[in-house]
């Protein structure tokens, strides 16, 4: 008893200074039988107005918009092309929308509806204007409720799965919590369906190789994304100094009972020495171009004493790439040490690599800058743990 009720309080301290919410809800709450559970919908656009009413800003992350089309055109199963499924989600989308304006036009709310696409938040500008839109949108007391532009998305812009986006969206916003909401009660040590000694996990210190193998073995009766993407978009979120709670959305009042700070689902941790937004942004949003690999001087003035890579530590550059791109830097082992913004396109660094910063304007005929990469657009990564993410430290 007092050790739940120690977790009631470390909850509720958790939860004090939050003002601005993202609340992801996957298609395993969203659905009954290829359709639109509306009831559901209904019941929580009223618990989101309640926490409106109390002061909150919510934005919604929803999936939904395949199984909403498949109902639609009497689909029993979801198609196997890519054109036919970008079709059934343009005709789900509609529905789906419908369904949110339904709900919270109940209680007087108004929302808006915002398709995202990887591509949109690459680009540092139109990721600007994004989160322009989204806090504009706030101010405005109006619900965004958000989802990936399935009908245009390709492989190469996919978030992967809208996991991974509300993990974009929070680092965005600014937003100080991600509710996860799935159809399971949380993260489990083993696959709940199989093993009857499964164990729920209440908290979460930190993401590591055991909590990721542990999500692998959950697999993908929740969705598209899975146990593993909930996961990897709780450390994600936490990197940036954010808690993330994983819970079963099909429960009644479910974001009501989070919020009142009851022990529900399972929460992940915020790491103390954050990654910045800007950082954040980089090594989450941006897709590495190229490679860049260094010799033992420039990593140990990266790693050891937080300086930008210059052309004169420069080894090898491997792929094409351009000016603003992302690159990933290797040692001479080929270990992954950090990721990183050129400020120079692969064929001008492959020109300049080796000599010093004074000899760049000669070599060029102009010079841009004297870092190839400066300090501020550089994150620092560890070794890949063989999961899709790195494990980060700034």
């Amino acid at each position: 008893m007092e050790a739940a009720n120690d977790s009631h309080i470390a909850r509720l301290a958790l939860l004090r200074g939050v003002k601005r919410v993202v609340v992801k809800v996957g298609s395993g709450v969203l659905t009954a039988s290829n359709d639109l559970n509306t009831a559901l919908i209904d019941n929580l656009a009223s618990q989101m107005i309640d926490l409106r009413r109390n002061g909150l800003e919510i934005i919604l992350v929803s999936s939904g918009a395949i199984a909403a089309g498949l109902r639609k055109m009497g689909l029993k199963k979801r198609p196997q092309s890519v054109s036919q499924q970008q079709a059934v989600a343009a005709i789900g989308q509609s529905r789906l929308i419908m369904a949110y304006e339904e709900a919270f036009g109940h209680y007087g709310q108004r929302v808006a509806q915002v398709l995202l696409t990887r591509d949109d938040l690459t680009h540092r500008r139109r990721y600007l204007n994004a989160r322009k839109t989204l806090l504009t949108l706030l101010s405005w007391k109006i619900i965004p409720v958000i989802n990936e532009n399935d009908t245009v998305v390709a492989d190469e812009i996919k978030f992967g799965d809208n996991d991974n986006l509300s993990a974009m969206v929070t680092g965005m916003t600014e937003s100080q919590l991600l509710v996860n909401l799935t159809n399971i009660d949380g993260f489990f040590d083993k696959d709940p369906r199989i093993h009857r000694d499964a164990v729920l996990i209440d908290v979460v210190e930190k993401v590591d190789r055991k909590i990721i193998s542990d999500a692998n073995n959950i697999p993908g009766f929740l969705g598209t994304g899975g146990m593993a993407s909930k996961v990897r978009a709780a450390q994600k979120v936490a990197i940036a100094g954010v808690p993330a709670i994983i819970a079963n959305g099909l429960k009644p009042d479910i974001l009501k009972t989070i919020f009142a700070g009851k022990v529900e689902g399972t929460v992940f941790l915020p790491v103390e020495d954050r990654l910045c937004h800007k950082k954040h942004w980089i090594v989450f949003t941006k897709s590495p171009k190229g490679v860049i690999v260094i010799d033992k001087g420039a990593e140990n003035a990266i790693l050891g004493h937080g300086k930008s890579l210059l052309p004169s530590g420069i080894v090898a550059v491997e792929g094409r790439f351009s000016v603003g791109n992302a690159v990933l830097l290797l040692n001479e082992k080929g270990i992954e040490l950090a990721m990183g913004l050129v400020n120079y396109h692969s064929g001008d660094i492959r020109k300049i690599k080796g000599l010093k910063t004074s000899d760049i304007e000669s070599k060029l005929g102009f010079k841009h800058d004297d870092e190839v990469i400066h300090r501020d657009n550089l994150v620092i990564t560890d070794e890949k743990e063989g999961n899709g993410l790195c494990l980060l430290r700034s």
